[in-house]
């Protein structure tokens, strides 16, 4: 029987697509900060109501956090935002290829912060599994511009360095969710999944709202108009979060971000089948990659 991480993880990473494909659609008359944002503001109410009804039809009470459940929702949520600006960061440089290749090493960093933080240790045949896909990756990576001189010559470059820091972001923030829902001594594994997330996304679109209403004077108000595309954008990001959290609830951060990277191999199918773009060699060898390493993952973890 296939255990829940598994198909809430593979959900959470097709509707992260979705949401993805979305933002990019806001870009153009929202910019990057805005574009971002409408994740959070058309989110949080969303979060919000999925907790309370949650709470509702299972007469559960909601959990009652403690500082330690605080501490690992700041530190998430924060980790989580500045992981993203830095991951935008890197398109403003000539060699972002090589830097947005160094920040997918974020499951190897994950694991590592999970040793540190919970203490869980992947086993063998897991960490084989995460450093294929995380070389499958990367190859598809060199297929989209980087070149594989280049990223192993370019690792003390400034884009490789950010890219690692990128990475060691989200690896922190993905640890952090995990700690904050496991640290909630009451409720089912979904009401503290969606507490976590609630209580992050609240905290995100504050921390982001105060950032854009000092550095963009009326973005908030372009970001209320395009409500129409914006609310896809929210149920898309709330849904995605709601597979994610679930998943690093059950099963260790790590692995969960390593099965996420399936994301990528939905990613280059949407090109082929809905583009019409054509999958180089390099790009399927970097799929066939991707998909061992889940395989090797899921079955000798």
């Amino acid at each position: 029987m296939i255990e829940l991480w598994i198909p809430l993880t593979v959900a959470a990473a097709f509707l992260q697509n979705i949401r993805s494909a979305l933002q990019k659609h806001l870009k153009g008359d929202l910019g990057t900060a805005g574009a971002t944002f409408v994740r959070f503001a058309y989110g949080f109410p969303l979060a919000i109501a999925y907790v309370a009804g949650l709470a509702l039809l299972s007469g559960q009470p909601l959990p009652r956090p403690d500082p330690a459940f605080a501490l690992y929702v700041v530190v998430g949520g924060v980790a989580q935002i500045v992981a993203t600006a830095l991951l935008v960061s890197l398109f403003s440089l000539r060699n972002f290829a090589v830097g947005t290749t160094y920040s997918k090493t974020e499951t190897v960093q994950t694991a590592l912060f999970g040793i540190v933080i919970l203490g869980e240790r992947p086993s063998p045949g897991a960490l084989l599994g995460i450093v294929i896909g995380l070389i499958g990756v990367m190859v598809i990576s060199v297929a989209k511009g980087a070149t594989a001189r280049g990223v192993w010559l370019a690792w003390t470059s400034r884009p490789a360095l950010i890219g690692l820091a990128s990475g060691a972001a989200f690896g922190i923030a993905a640890v952090s969710y995990r700690a904050a829902s496991l640290s909630l001594a009451a409720g089912g594994v979904f009401l503290r999944a969606g507490f976590t997330l609630a209580c992050v996304t609240v905290l995100q679109t504050a921390i982001m709202a105060l950032y854009i209403r000092i550095r963009e004077p009326g973005q908030l108000s372009r970001v209320a108009a395009a409500w129409r595309t914006a609310i896809w954008v929210g149920v898309a990001g709330v849904a995605a979060s709601i597979g994610w959290f679930t998943a690093m609830t059950l099963e260790n951060a790590a692995y969960v971000r390593a099965l996420g990277q399936i994301e990528l191999v939905f990613t280059v199918i949407a090109s082929v089948v809905i583009f019409r773009e054509h999958a180089s060699r390099t790009e399927a060898a970097g799929i066939a990659l991707v998909i061992a390493g889940i395989l090797v993952l899921i079955l000798l973890r």
